[in-house]
């Protein structure tokens, strides 16, 4: 009975440490599986205050941006959200809050929902900022140079600063870091930009430098993007009236894939004219205005897309063309009415003047009239040319017609002693107390009056013998040629500057009244 009892306290024993080993191992794994759970927290706690402290001072932005753009947290391919509530459209400044609105408002009236969804063409800018869903798109153009390749042309050169401006709340960091902004022109390709491209313009020309753009990323998610843009801008002008004309020259920018639902430019601060650069240059461009708009409806390419509109309004070098073309040609069309103050027998001079001057205009001319532009209708070139070619043909015409009359010999037969004035002929009176009829030619009819109760008439050598008599010519004789020559000069030297005056007014004011 004894090792009975003992034996059975022995196998009470070995239950015992048995229990006892399962015990231990249980805790050791309790044990283990603890601390690898308080590793992990660790490890996940160390790299949460590590991204945390990229954002701490002393860190580089492009730290800051390959945090920011991680592809966890930010994709390019997707339009930057705008249902945020610290969102407002049309910044006009990073960090500015002017003119925040309620986004949550939503309009009941019908027209409104209709004036929202076509705001791009509605004057009044300020509703853009009631659109939900909408990414807006702060827009404005810094004018740097302009050129043109000479004054006759329609090309222009512009060179210009476009500056994008948006906000987009994924690229928002925290305001411990000691940058104010974060300059990512390295992280060009991961950001998400608007494909803005330009239309109704002539040709692009390649950059001076390969960098040509700024990118900069604000705390609170602003992003500003510029470009330095040259184009070739293709203009408008009425050729007809060319030199008077004023060129317009017009260039546009969309978006070529997104909508106006989903993306809206705006002229920052609503701006309606460009600013012009400090050290603006120009060569051979006179730019007298400009203006910025909306593109309407009836000039846009696709009316469901945002569009905005540049206009720039030269104007020609007045004072180029009066130097070079009018003063000159008025100059050579008066030296051609010199010759009616001349004698009309001056042949040389005469023609020397006449033939000099319309050489001299047809070289002025075709000089000038290479560079124009060509055009098929009537240009206000054409008539100047035109007429101040025929008002030198016809002074030159006008010696002719003098010379030819000047030599026709004469219809009677007079002859004039040298001084004798030609013009002087007609009624002779004589005084005296007896008549003699010595100085009359023996056909001269005379008039007496002492030949009985009525006048008679009769020849000189039959006739009263003590009379006051005059002579009467029966028939008026043609008048002389040499007369008639000078006579044309006399009306010639007030037709011809009369007429020229008159064209030179009607043509100065009609053309500069049409431009």
């Amino acid at each position: 009975m004894g090792w009975v009892a003992l034996g059975r306290r022995a196998g009470g024993g070995g239950r015992l440490s048995s229990n006892l080993s399962l015990s231990f191992a249980s805790l050791a794994s309790s044990f283990i599986f603890t601390t690898l759970c308080v590793l992990t927290l660790a490890l996940t706690l160390a790299t949460l205050v590590r991204a945390e402290d990229i954002f701490e001072e002393g860190k580089s932005d492009k730290e800051i941006l390959d945090n920011l753009l991680l592809s966890t947290r930010y994709d390019k391919r997707l339009l930057p959200p705008v249902q945020d509530a610290d969102f407002c459209c049309g910044l006009r400044s990073p960090g500015d809050t002017i003119g925040r609105t309620n986004q949550s408002a939503t309009p009941s009236d019908p027209k409104q929902n209709k004036n929202q969804n076509n705001n791009h063409y509605t004057p009044h800018q300020h509703l853009r900022t009631h659109l939900r869903g909408t990414l807006t798109v702060n827009v404005s153009v810094l004018l740097l140079s302009l050129a043109s390749p000479d004054e006759s042309s329609l090309k222009y050169e512009v060179e210009f600063l476009l500056q994008q401006q948006w906000y987009d709340p994924r690229l928002r960091y925290s305001n411990r870091s000691r940058y104010e902004f974060l300059n990512a022109i390295h992280h060009h390709n991961d950001i998400w930009l608007p494909d803005t491209y330009f239309i109704m313009h002539g040709d692009f020309k390649d950059p001076l430098i390969p960098v040509h753009f700024a990118l900069r990323i604000y705390r609170n998610g602003t992003v500003n993007y510029l470009m330095r843009r040259h184009l070739i801008l293709s203009c408008q002008g009425r050729l007809n009236i060319f030199p008077f004309d004023d060129p317009q020259c017009s260039f546009a920018i969309e978006s070529i894939s997104y909508e106006q639902t989903a993306i809206t430019y705006v002229w920052k601060n609503d701006e309606a004219t460009l600013r012009k650069s400090p050290s603006l240059t120009t060569l051979n461009a006179y730019l007298i205005r400009n203006q910025t708009l909306t593109c309407p409806i009836k000039a846009s390419w696709r009316g469901n897309y945002s569009c905005l509109k540049v206009d720039l309004i030269f104007t020609r070098d007045r004072a180029f063309y009066f130097t070079t073309v009018f003063i000159p040609g008025i100059i050579l069309v008066t030296s051609s009415f010199i010759t009616f103050w001349l004698e009309w027998n001056a042949v040389p001079a005469r023609v020397m003047i006449g033939v000099t001057t319309m050489l001299n205009f047809f070289t002025t001319s075709n000089g000038f009239r290479s560079t124009l532009p060509v055009v098929s209708n009537l240009t206000a070139m054409n008539v100047w040319d035109g007429v101040c070619m025929c008002f030198i043909y016809a002074s030159l015409l006008e010696f002719v017609c003098v010379n030819y009359v000047g030599r026709k010999r004469p219809l009677h037969n007079v002859v004039y002693r040298p001084g004798e004035n030609p013009v002087t002929q007609g009624t002779k009176k004589r005084e005296g107390g007896n008549a003699t009829t010595g100085g009359n030619e023996p056909n001269e009819i005379i008039a007496c009056t002492n030949c009985g109760p009525n006048p008679c008439t009769h020849t000189a050598t039959n006739g009263c013998a003590a009379e006051c008599c005059f002579v009467q010519v029966r028939k008026k004789e043609p008048p002389h040629p040499i007369r008639v020559a000078k006579t044309i000069d006399v009306i010639a030297r007030v037709l011809f500057p009369i007429a020229y005056s008159v064209f030179l007014v009607f043509f100065f004011y009609h053309y500069k009244g049409v431009s």
